[in-house]
């Protein structure tokens, strides 16, 4: 049988390609805004899921919230609206640099502070030091980070070898350093999460107690608290999207598809899903626009509105599935579940370079940035594997 920690890290790996794949379904939404279907998408992943979930698997979750403090239930929804801030901003970092940089990028930041802030914060960096479980998840995280490092040097190598004209062939808006500004940001912002799942902890120790007296499985223990980090990310998007519906006039997209003036981006049939990726944020934090056509009025379709909302719906719903592995996953960390971040986001980096490579992102580079691709993946999953080990180490010592 598997140990605790091994099946922690195969949950996370579960959620890592949750996350790295969610956006496929949105390639088939037609004549929507990207708000539009965000924002519906949203309504899935960030309140429908996680409730219905965590009402089924947690029994008395509306208790187990309502009996946690104001003060705990306040930072967690704090730090989950701050996340949002860096999921508007996300698919900035990807429309600049591609999804396989683009994530290595942005995620690497958001794993080292993620990782590393909680425990510094709780005064628990010394304990840590002092273990060697705990010595050896530091070395993994600092190759998850060394990972990422070499897929910088990727990017930068490509930037040097390949003509604009190549560059856009691959990646429309490829701009190394505007990239590298925005996937900051959005890295240390997104970290938020980590710290809005520290924060929930109490609301996680109360679901445990009511899981344990109703015979349920500890590996639901995180659910109630994902309900409430969300509820934040989803004030945050809930809000933006609403003032690009209003900006751009795309409010009557939720009912009524006839209109004289639709989103060109939104006719996704043959593009590839890097560009769907790179268009995802156009009308987002860059205040910028995308060309819009015109189109003829005519009557509303209602079997393109009902695919639409399918699709968005299957998005945001896989898309909330990284989060619930992650949770899973989390439980089975022991100690050292901080590590969880790292496992998250290294997991989440290693799919969304296996879909650049795929999407031929890195067509035209030279074999050098081919290798250094390679390298900076192979760094990714040694990471997952040292921490895994760290955490395995730490259950063996606990049981002599």
């Amino acid at each position: 049988m598997l140990s605790g920690p091994i099946i922690g890290v195969i949950y996370h790996w579960l959620g890592g390609l949750a996350s790295a794949s969610f956006y496929i379904p949105y390639r088939g939404v037609r004549r929507w805004s990207w708000e539009t279907y965000w924002l519906v998408g949203g309504v899935f992943s960030w309140i429908i899921a996680p409730v219905t979930l965590a009402t089924f698997l947690v029994p008395g979750l509306w208790d187990v919230i309502g009996k946690s403090t104001g003060q705990t239930l306040a930072w967690t929804y704090f730090f989950g609206a701050f996340w949002g801030v860096g999921g508007l901003t996300f698919g900035l970092t990807m429309r600049y640099l591609g999804i396989a940089l683009g994530m290595a990028v942005a995620l690497g930041f958001c794993a080292a502070f993620g990782t590393l802030v909680p425990p510094l914060f709780n005064g628990e960096f010394g304990q840590i030091l002092s273990s060697g479980a705990g010595r050896m998840i530091l070395v993994g995280v600092a190759t998850c980070l060394l990972g990422i490092a070499v897929s910088g040097m990727a990017g930068m190598s490509k930037e040097r070898e390949l003509s604009p004209e190549q560059k856009v062939a691959t990646v429309k808006e490829f701009h190394f350093s505007k990239g590298m500004l925005v996937a900051t940001f959005s890295g240390v912002m997104s970290s938020c999460f980590a710290y809005g799942l520290a924060a929930g902890k109490p609301i996680a120790e109360l679901a445990a107690i009511s899981l344990e007296e109703n015979g349920g499985s500890d590996l639901w223990q995180n659910l109630p608290v994902l309900v409430v980090v969300l509820a934040g990310g989803f004030t945050t998007n809930f809000i933006w999207c609403l003032i690009l519906n209003l900006r751009n006039r795309s409010g009557h997209e939720y009912i009524n598809l006839s209109s004289k003036v639709v989103a060109e981006v939104s006719a996704f049939e043959g593009v590839s899903l890097s560009a769907v990726v790179e268009e995802k944020m156009v009308r987002d934090a860059s205040m910028n626009s995308p060309d819009r056509v015109k189109q003829s009025a005519g009557q509303p379709d209602a079997s393109v509105l009902i695919k639409n909302y399918l699709l968005s719906a299957l998005a945001g719903i896989t898309w909330y599935f990284q989060f619930f592995f992650y949770s899973m996953g989390q439980t089975r960390m022991g100690q050292y579940e901080f590590s969880s971040w790292t496992l998250h986001m290294a997991s989440i980096i290693i799919f969304s370079t296996l879909w650049g490579v795929m999407l031929k992102e890195w067509s035209g580079a030279s074999r050098r940035t081919h290798g250094l691709v390679g390298l900076g993946l192979f760094f990714l999953i040694l990471s997952t594997v040292i921490v895994g080990y760290g955490n395995l180490l730490k259950g063996t010592s606990s049981s002599h």
